[in-house]
């Protein structure tokens, strides 16, 4: 079983986020960059595929040499190889472009399967990876919390509004992983040693064939960033006694807020 795991590099969630200058981009300088923690349930995922049913796990990719970081990581968890699209044409925002880029290059790995994080943390698109299943014309199984492989087809549960859906698919194909689908492991001190030798195979968009005439269709930018709205400050209802306090929340909702 060839699985492929698409994965990026976030701000860690601790981190203080800050605008920068240009109103389009985040201050880099003291964020900590971390795996994206949907993209951890996708790595873990595979490494327990791949120790089932045999074969090798490759992490894929986009970004600057700082993404290698995340690779090592997903290494040192126990995954094989890596592949890392490191270009400055390759606009990191654009979402539609890198799902094509990354595309691209799993056209050049030998799969059966595709496994990646339902979400990034950072934007939120839920894009990539549907996007790449799209390129690669192979079924698409989103937000997955359990899947079983089987006689050559897989057969996935996923979140849906109100219960669980189960969809049966043949291989190859891609699913984004939902909370719940396992607990990701640590990297052990081994591992992270080992992790150190394994490859990590660095393309550009020319190496692929590509180049950003390609993305002529890929119209997707970010325009402005702006920082969620402040909350006002709380009001604390005054009183000498519960009913007091009771009756005079209920003046100020139908009086002030008029919401009854």
């Amino acid at each position: 079983m060839e699985i492929i795991v698409l994965l990026k590099q976030v701000p860690s969630t601790e981190s203080i986020i800050e605008i920068e200058a240009d109103g389009k981009s985040i201050k880099k300088g003291d964020i900590k960059w971390v795996m994206n923690p949907y993209d951890e349930l996708a790595v873990e995922e595979a490494i327990r595929i791949r120790d089932a049913q045999g074969g090798s796990v490759t992490i894929l990719t986009a970004g600057p040499d700082k993404a290698a970081e995340a690779i090592r990581t997903a290494l040192a968890m126990g995954a094989d190889k890596g592949v890392l699209i490191n270009d400055p044409q390759l606009d990191p925002g654009n979402s539609l472009a890198v799902a094509a880029a990354l595309a691209k290059a799993a056209q050049g790995l030998s799969f059966d399967l595709i496994a990646a994080g339902m979400r990034a943390v950072d934007d939120d698109g839920y894009l990539v990876g549907t996007a790449v299943a799209e390129a690669l014309n192979i079924p698409c199984v989103s937000m997955v919390i359990k899947q079983e492989i089987k006689d050559g087809a897989i057969v996935c549960h996923k979140t849906v509004d109100g219960g669980t859906a189960v969809v049966e698919s043949s291989l190859p194909m891609l699913f984004t992983a939902q909370r719940g689908l396992n607990e990701p492991r640590y990297a052990s001190l081994p591992g992270i040693m080992k992790a150190k030798k394994k490859p990590i195979d660095t393309k550009t968009l020319a190496d692929l064939g590509l180049d950003v005439g390609d993305f002529a269709g890929c119209a997707l930018h970010i325009t402005a960033l702006n920082p969620p709205p402040e909350r006002k400050a709380g009001r604390m209802i005054a009183g000498d006694s519960p009913r007091a306090k009771a009756a005079e929340l209920v003046r100020v909702l139908h009086e002030e807020a008029k919401v009854i």
